[in-house]
C-alpha cells in the first residue's frame, strides 16, 4: 500500500474513532439523565385545583422522592394520608413541627411564628387579598406538617381538619415527594417561595432536576455531532490526501 494510501486509512480510522466516542459519551449522558430522572421523581396528577395557580388541576407534575423528614417550609408536597382521601393530594408547607401558624395580621398576611408572610403564589381572591377567609391559630405537633393551598378561597387544607386531628396536621410520614416541575401544560419549575427564606431552616435547595435536564440535551447533542464527525473527517481526510491535479499545459 502506497504512502497516501496509508495515511487515507489512518484518517479514516481515526475519524471514526473520534466519532464513536462523541456518540458514546452523548449516548451515556442521554440515558444516564433518563435513568437518573426515573430514580430520583415520581410523575403524578393533580387532582384538584386546590393548588392554583402554582398548579392546575389536570396538570402533569414531576415530584422529588423525598423522605417527609427533609421537608422545609414552602415546599409542595404531594402526600396521601387516611384522613384526607384515598388521593395523593398536593398542598403548600407553610408549618413544621413547633411552630404556630395563625391568620390573620392587620394587613391580612399569614404569619408563622409571629413573622408575617408575604405570599405572591397565592390566587388572591379573597377580599382585601387576605392570606384566609376566617382567623385561626395552631400550633404544628412534633414531627407534624401544616399545609396549605394557594387556592386560599377554595382549598380544602388543614384549616378544615383543625378540628378533625391534632391542629390540622399531617404526619411527616405521608409526605411522598416534593414537586418540582410541571411537565405539562406547559412546562415550568416550581419555585421556592422566599417568603420563608429567613425563617429558622430556610427553604430547600433546588432538586437535581436541572442537571438530569442539563444532561439529557447535552447527550442528544453530542450523538448528533457525533454521527456527523466520522463523515465530516473522513471527507477531509480524503480532500487532503487527493493528489493535486497538473497544470494545463504541462507534460
Amino acid at each position: 500500500m502506497s504512502r497516501a494510501g496509508r495515511t487515507k486509512g489512518g484518517r479514516g480510522r481515526l475519524g471514526s474513532t473520534l466519532s464513536g466516542l462523541v456518540v458514546a459519551v452523548g449516548c451515556v449522558l442521554f440515558l444516564g439523565g433518563f435513568a437518573w430522572a426515573a430514580v430520583a421523581y415520581q410523575p403524578y396528577t393533580v387532582p384538584t385545583g386546590s393548588m392554583t395557580p402554582t398548579v392546575d388541576a389536570g396538570d402533569k407534575v414531576l415530584a422529588q422522592r423525598i423522605s417527609g423528614s427533609a421537608v422545609r417550609r414552602g415546599d409542595v408536597v404531594v402526600f396521601k394520608d387516611a384522613e384526607w382521601g384515598e388521593l395523593p393530594l398536593v398542598k403548600r408547607v407553610v408549618g413544621v413541627g413547633g411552630d404556630t401558624v395563625a391568620c390573620c395580621d392587620k394587613q391580612g398576611r399569614l404569619t408563622v411564628n409571629g413573622t408575617a408572610l408575604d405570599e405572591p403564589y397565592t390566587d388572591k381572591s379573597l377580599a382585601g387579598n387576605r392570606a384566609a377567609g376566617a382567623n385561626f391559630s395552631a400550633k404544628v405537633p412534633a414531627g407534624e406538617l401544616f399545609m396549605l393551598g394557594d387556592a386560599r378561597a377554595t382549598s380544602l387544607d388543614s384549616r378544615v381538619h383543625l378540628q378533625d386531628r391534632e391542629q390540622g396536621a399531617v404526619p411527616r410520614s405521608d409526605v411522598r415527594g416534593r414537586v418540582d416541575a410541571v411537565v405539562w401544560p406547559p412546562a415550568r419549575t416550581v419555585a421556592r417561595p422566599a417568603a420563608f427564606a429567613g425563617l429558622p431552616g430556610g427553604v430547600s435547595a433546588p432538586g437535581p432536576l436541572r442537571l438530569m435536564a442539563g444532561a439529557v440535551i447535552a447527550g442528544a447533542v453530542l450523538i448528533f455531532v457525533g454521527a456527523a464527525l466520522g463523515p465530516l473527517l473522513n471527507r477531509r481526510g480524503r480532500a487532503r490526501s487527493a493528489p493535486a491535479a497538473e497544470p494545463a499545459g504541462v507534460r
